[in-house]
């Protein structure tokens, strides 16, 4: 018999030949049928010129090449897991159930066998039915043969074949729900922002419409809306109340065309003042398209957290539910940040000039993000999404693999609330977060290399990687700091491409060099 322990079946040596034909078909017919969709999917990017999701979904199968091996090395080293033995009072701590609920399901067990063998009509049939299961039972150690090893030294397995496998299958589910969220994040999230483009286009009909303006309009900063709607005055206490404003804006109309216009214009006349027609929409989908293959993965830190939560899963800890509240702390914290830097924008132009001359401009700044660095937000998104994966494909896991009575999904009043931040994660996510993610973090000192198309980045990097060589060559060394910050940072263009502000453009514009 192939297993033993309860496991039914032969092993492969006395399985019909015709059975492991059908089953090999199978498997390799559904594998080359995903490797194709993922094939013809990317070939369709590349005709769609999405190039930035393209690389995505590369980054999906170097996922799932990685999960391969992960099942590949669990496969191998099955036999060797189940042969590490530990004394059994190494396993009676740090439990996801309790021994006593080790104990009640074993009595159920017991309890539904004689229930079955009392319930059928044909007594003498079932008795030599259960007299031959006992004989063949006999001829096999005690304690089964895969625990035979472990028995004999009166010790028990680290990890049973039965546990191994469901681990094998837990990193599966959690590595699809965590694609799969992130997927729908992004496709919602990119829907609420492509609704912005009738705003840029209502813009460029103003722009193409508008007579230049013989002399510029002198207007008291309190009289412009986006200061009225934005501002909330001087002071700690405004302070306090302008964190509450922010607090509560992220859940309804988080971006208005105010907003839009108003943000748009500080980016344009900080990084393309020699291009006011600048599309400033199209660039924000190319950079959250970029941004997006960097949150599609799984990265080693997160493994690394996958490790302590399951390690910290120990029963009366709830710990999973207390998990649950962490990211949802952190996107409310986020979304909050977002909200107050559009705000810190506002508070800037107000506490610098009483009157401004021609149109109101923001200026961005590193300044106004957590330690002067906007990336820190994509990483904290990518933590989140990935936080609430976790905790959805545990849920399912749990559901399907051992039931929702199951003394490991936990009780009742611990798994509602859990469930309902999960969701509610996803929807202000969603709609919320990642279009203030997406418009907010260009108000940062360095533009996007997604300012270019792929052409144009393309040509620059080359020209970058030839100035670099010339430097380590000697032939222009005045070149070769600007390649090498070129080739080494490819967000910081500016200090390249942008030209100094001209002079009497806008009162509250100061000069600008580029980003440094």
């Amino acid at each position: 018999m192939g297993g033993g322990g309860g496991e039914e079946g032969n092993n492969l040596e006395f399985t019909p030949t015709w059975v492991v034909a059908v089953v090999c078909s199978v498997i390799v017919a559904a594998s080359f049928a995903a490797e194709r969709f993922l094939h013809y999917g990317g070939n369709f990017l590349k005709k769609k010129n999405q190039k930035p999701l393209f690389e995505a979904l590369l980054k999906i199968k170097e996922e799932l090449m990685l999960l391969g091996f992960i099942s590949l090395l669990l496969t191998v080293t099955q036999n060797g897991i189940i042969k590490i033995c530990v004394p059994e009072s190494w396993t009676r701590h740090m439990l996801p159930c309790s021994l006593k609920d080790k104990e009640e399901i074993e009595s159920a067990k017991l309890t539904s066998h004689f229930q079955t063998f009392f319930s059928f009509t044909d007594i003498p049939a079932t008795v030599r039915h259960l007299l031959a299961e006992n004989e063949n039972e006999d001829h096999q150690p005690t304690a089964g043969e895969k625990l035979g090893h472990c028995a004999r030294k009166g010790k028990v397995p680290l990890l049973s074949v039965e546990a191994l496998h469901h681990l094998h299958i837990f990193i599966f589910v959690l590595a699809i729900v965590h694609v799969t969220f992130c997927v729908l994040t992004v496709v919602f999230g990119g829907l609420k922002i492509r609704q912005w483009k009738h705003w840029e286009d209502s813009i460029g009909d103003e722009n193409n419409r508008k007579q230049p303006a013989l002399e510029s309009i002198v207007t008291h900063v309190q009289e412009h809306a986006f200061i009225q709607n934005r501002f909330t005055g001087f002071g700690k206490d405004y302070a306090v109340l302008g964190w509450l404003k922010s607090f509560f804006k992220q859940f309804y109309g988080s971006v208005t065309k105010l907003d839009y216009v108003t943000l748009r214009l500080g980016f344009i006349m900080t990084h393309c003042r020699g291009n006011p027609k600048f599309n400033f929409h199209k660039y924000m989908i190319r950079a959250l398209e970029d941004d997006f293959k960097q949150v599609v993965g799984i990265s080693w830190y997160l493994w690394i957290f996958v490790v302590i939560f399951m390690l910290l899963n120990v029963h009366g800890w709830h710990t999973y539910f207390w998990i649950s509240f962490i990211p949802l702390i952190l996107l409310l914290a986020v979304g909050t940040k977002l909200e107050h830097v559009i705000i810190q924008l506002a508070h800037e132009v107000a506490e610098k000039h009483s009157a401004i001359e021609g149109e109101l401009v923001v200026q961005p700044r590193d300044d106004h993000f957590w330690f002067h660095r906007p990336h820190i937000v994509l990483f904290l998104i990518h933590f989140i999404l990935f936080q609430n994966a976790f905790e959805i494909a545990f849920f399912f896991w749990i559901l399907f693999t051992y039931g929702f009575d199951s003394c490991i999904m936990g009780r009742v009043r611990y798994i509602v609330p859990r469930l309902v931040i999960g969701i509610f994660i996803q929807v202000l996510c969603s709609y919320s977060t990642l279009p203030l993610y997406a418009i907010v973090t260009q108000m940062g000192t360095h533009f996007k290399k997604a300012i270019f198309d792929e052409q144009v980045q393309a040509r620059l990097v080359g020209w970058a990687q030839k100035a670099k060589k010339k430097g380590l060559r000697g032939d222009n060394n005045g070149q070769s700091v600007q390649g090498s910050a070129l080739v080494g940072a490819g967000i910081q263009l500016g200090p390249v491409f942008t030209r100094p502000s001209a002079p009497g453009d806008s009162v509250i514009v100061p000069s600008n060099e580029g980003p440094q």
